[in-house]
């Protein structure tokens, strides 16, 4: 991994004088230090420490914390999947899937949960150190009915006729038990970590109502099924009460966005442990009712779609907050704004909670928990993710204040140091040796003598 050589013991960090959020407690351990031994924290500590073999970085005041994490990322996407279908090629995809994974580092994002794209070989890639980028649990391309929120055809396709985003393994068309057996099969042959599938109707896309359910339960428990012989999970794209509730009839455990649904169907996600993925700033902002006819691609009726989700999205997040559901929080951003991916969980704080605590653990400790539902098929079994503790993978990040007062701290230029997996990807500490930008990976490790 760029941190120690055969026969060599792994290399130590020591991080002083820093104040610590474990994303679990509510309160920062002042003044603290942490030792990193190879890609692993090795020890956490409310005192000095004296190592006299590490190399010492001073964080000088800074809050350390776990690297972040979005639950919601569309690595491969630049302004939507239709312009890929219609400008580019997937060869240009995977270019600016590299950048998008440079930006996520720099934001200090260090793990991602992709929700549909062909990532797979991006995935495998990074985990292999060919290409830079967040730890990522991918899904592979999304599984959709005809006229699904992930059918993305040609009105006038003939039956048969096969889109180009599906050609590209972006999203899968499937009908039928054997169909989308097949398809979730094929995912985690390929190495995905979980499945995602379209329950319900969507705002971008063209051929569904909002209102619309999709897929039949017993597609459903197939797809459901397949996961569980995976021993992992699956993730569904749901807005309204029918959609999430014939995902949790079939065994679905994550439901992401759900802005439009009653009461009664959060309190039987929080009976039935079924966790809850949050996009506040599509919601609030990306939907606002006075924006929204900025948004030059979209029809009347996608507008019209995209207000109904803004307007039933605050009081869904209340009941959420206040049944105590598990929540995690991801973008569903990409294109230009992949520049503020820490916005959705400041939103989410803004706009519902007004607790920096709460809000920051959607995106550690949270987004680990749900991680975890991937069992035997999270590439990541060496140590741990969204906490500073002992066993935890080295996945940290300095940000110059405190987030438990002010979540403007995790925006990207106040994240002064990126670490993951026990290699730093970014560095603006005061040093003469830290420009703004290095090489990622071992070639910065060994500009900032850490090699």
């Amino acid at each position: 991994m760029g941190i120690a050589q055969d026969g060599e013991d792994p290399r130590q960090v020591l991080f002083t004088n820093v104040n610590i959020f474990d994303g679990v407690s509510e309160t920062l351990i002042e003044n603290g230090s942490v030792l990193v031994e190879g890609n692993l924290i090795k020890s956490v500590s409310a005192d000095v420490m004296d190592v006299p073999d590490a190399f010492t970085v001073d964080g000088e005041g800074r809050t350390l914390m776990p690297g972040l994490i979005d639950m919601h990322s569309h690595l491969c996407f630049r302004n939507g999947m239709l312009e890929f279908r219609g400008d580019y090629d997937q060869m240009a995809a995977g270019a600016y899937t590299a950048t998008a994974m440079q930006d996520y580092l720099d934001q200090g994002f260090t793990t991602a949960r992709d929700a549909g794209c062909n990532i797979l070989g991006v995935a495998k890639a990074v985990n292999n150190n060919i290409v830079p980028g967040p730890r990522l649990f991918p899904s592979g391309a999304f599984l959709s009915q005809t006229g699904g929120h992930g059918d993305t055809g040609n009105f006038n396709d003939r039956m048969g006729d096969q889109d180009k985003l599906e050609a590209a393994q972006v999203s899968y068309i499937v009908d039928g038990v054997d169909e989308v057996t097949k398809a979730a099969r094929h995912n985690l042959r390929a190495g995905a970590t979980q499945i995602k599938i379209m329950a319900g109707g969507g705002v971008a896309s063209e051929f569904d109502p909002l209102h619309m359910t999709q897929f039949s339960l017993e597609e459903m428990e197939a797809i459901v099924g397949v996961a569980e012989d995976y021993g992992t999970y699956v993730l569904a794209h749901a807005y309204h009460d029918n959609s999430v509730n014939r995902a949790i009839d079939a065994g679905v455990r994550v439901i992401e966005h759900n802005f439009l649904v009653s009461e009664e169907t959060i309190i039987r996600m929080k009976e039935e442990g079924v966790a809850l993925s949050v996009q506040s700033v599509i919601a609030f902002e990306g939907f606002d009712p006075d924006l929204v006819e900025q948004i030059t691609f979209f029809s009347a009726d996608q507008k019209a779609k995209a207000v109904k989700v803004n307007s039933g999205a605050k009081q869904m997040l209340d009941w959420a907050v206040k049944h105590d559901l598990l929540i995690v929080t991801g973008g569903d951003m990409f294109g230009p704004d992949l520049f503020r991916q820490a916005d959705n969980i400041i939103s989410f704080n803004d706009r519902v909670l007004d607790n920096p605590h709460y809000a920051l653990k959607t995106a550690t400790s949270n987004a680990a928990e749900v991680l975890g539902f991937s069992g035997e098929m999270n590439p990541y079994k060496e140590g741990t993710l969204g906490t500073i503790a002992a066993g935890g993978y080295a996945d940290i990040i300095l940000v110059d204040g405190n987030p438990l007062e002010d979540l403007n701290t995790i925006t990207r230029d106040n994240v002064d140091f990126v670490m993951k997996d026990g290699l730093v990807y970014k560095n603006w500490l005061p040093d003469d040796r830290a420009p703004a930008f290095q090489p990622a990976g071992p070639a910065r490790d060994a500009y900032f003598g850490l090699n």
